[in-house]
């Protein structure tokens, strides 16, 4: 892997089509009224002086992660590519695997969980039932490990509503270690959440192949990973931000 704008932080991939880098917890994935920097505006920076080009670099947000949630994000260099990840995200072709750290276990070892999630504004809750504003959200999950009153949790999304896994985790009864929102009993550190957006894939949109990508556990992450020496990213983006100030970015 390669540097993005920092030694530590990693980008998995360039092409004059996609660009899929590291979102470390912390950081937004795209800007709001807070302006706050974010990872799509970072990434126009670097694409900008990467390849020297005049004027604004051009790139598509196809999918986000939850601002305390660390891992792959892809992004579409060109409309073209951001219609047809798009149509990939509808037709649930492209993969989302992630990993949580959570406290107690799921109710079995492996199974799904489906529930109907209910938005309203910037709050959203289960509901028993259909609802005019709610949705059904779905994930398979399977635990990895169990240890010390935590497990390891995979999980697999079907659907991709805000919030999913980590209302449906803590609904059964196992919120996300740091997840103060949702029930966990402490918050992490910089107030991270361990769960990481770890595995994804989807067809390349112009050359018909499959890419796949693996983020690194972050340093720090609260359960042991057989990861590869001197690969562990920083988790939060205040390990970053330091080092970046007085950078055009």
């Amino acid at each position: 892997m390669n540097p993005f704008l920092h030694e530590r932080w990693p980008f998995f991939f360039e092409d004059n089509h996609l660009l899929v880098v590291y979102k470390p917890a912390g950081l937004l994935s795209q800007g709001d009224e807070t302006g706050e920097a974010n990872l799509l505006d970072l990434s126009k920076a670097w694409i900008k002086e990467r390849h020297h080009k005049p004027g604004q670099a051009f790139l598509g947000l196809v999918h986000r992660l939850d601002r305390p949630v660390a891992g792959a994000m892809v992004f579409a260099r060109t409309s073209k590519s951001a219609s047809r990840l798009s149509e990939q995200i509808r037709n649930r072709r492209m993969r989302k695997v992630y990993l949580a750290v959570v406290e107690g276990g799921p109710p079995s070892a492996a199974g799904r969980l489906v529930h109907c999630l209910e938005r309203r504004e910037r709050a959203v809750r289960i509901v028993s039932h259909p609802t005019p504003l709610g949705r059904e959200a779905r994930l398979a999950y399977r635990v990895r490990e169990t240890a010390g009153g935590r497990s390891l949790v995979e999980i697999e999304l079907e659907t991709g509503r805000k919030h999913q896994i980590r209302l449906q985790l803590a609904h059964v009864g196992c919120p996300i270690v740091g997840d103060v929102r949702y029930g966990a009993s402490e918050p992490l550190p910089s107030r991270q959440i361990a769960l990481l957006a770890r595995e994804i894939s989807f067809e390349h949109p112009t050359r018909r192949e499959t890419l796949a990508f693996t983020t690194p556990a972050p340093a720090g992450w609260p359960w042991p990973m057989s990861e590869p020496p001197g690969q562990a990213p920083f988790w939060n983006w205040s390990d970053y931000a330091p080092a970046l100030r007085g950078h055009a970015w």
